[in-house]
């Protein structure tokens, strides 16, 4: 089946979250990896399984085209946030290559079927839904994870940036850092003392 250009694009979006999410995994221990930095639980390799498991229903499940991976808690009758913590089960190693399958199961369904092609999602109040729809919701949620792990990697160990050694970030040390943060602290504090 010939690409579209939307079809191009939508997928070009998907692998951008894709790739900064796993960028977010670079150089850190299995501790750091799993390590719950927000009082929620949030851990990068919980990220990752979750993301896991979302492509593996949406464009496997759905569409009658099954992927085996953990599901999703909301899909299943698992404990709430279950599929947002890795295991002691799976190495670093195991869980990326799970994440890259379930990518290539995803173009797959992808790359075969029309945008208008309907799918049926097993939970939520909607069950019929376009590919197109749920590529877009995908991307969305793709998108709304990887910048979770982008604050997750700041509070493990300060790293910063979507695609690796602050290319897109302002230059500056820590000292024009902590100049910066010192100004919208200052506003807080002073539109805070008003109320």
């Amino acid at each position: 089946m010939a690409r579209t250009e939307p079809e191009t694009d939508l997928q070009l979006y998907l692998q951008d979250a894709r790739d900064v999410l796993l960028l977010k995994l670079d150089g850190l221990s299995e501790y750091d990896l799993r390590r719950p930095m927000t009082p929620t639980g949030t851990n990068l390799l919980g990220l990752v399984e979750h993301l896991t498991g979302a492509e593996a229903a949406y464009f496997g499940e759905t569409f009658g085209r099954p992927f085996e991976t953990p599901r999703l808690w909301i899909a299943t009758d698992a404990e709430s946030n279950s599929d947002l913590s890795a295991t002691v089960d799976g190495s670093r190693e195991q869980i990326v290559g799970r994440c890259r399958a379930a990518w290539a199961h995803s173009d797959a369904t992808i790359a075969a079927l029309p945008l208008d092609a309907l799918g049926r999602v097993p939970w939520g109040p909607r069950s019929e839904l376009t590919l197109h729809r749920i590529l877009v919701h995908t991307i969305g949620e793709t998108h709304r994870h990887a910048g979770h792990a982008d604050l997750v990697r700041e509070l493990v160990d300060g790293s910063v940036g979507q695609r690796g050694e602050n290319d897109n970030l302002p230059p500056g040390g820590p000292t024009w850092w902590a100049a910066h943060r010192a100004r919208p602290e200052q506003v807080a504090r002073e539109v805070g003392g008003r109320a």
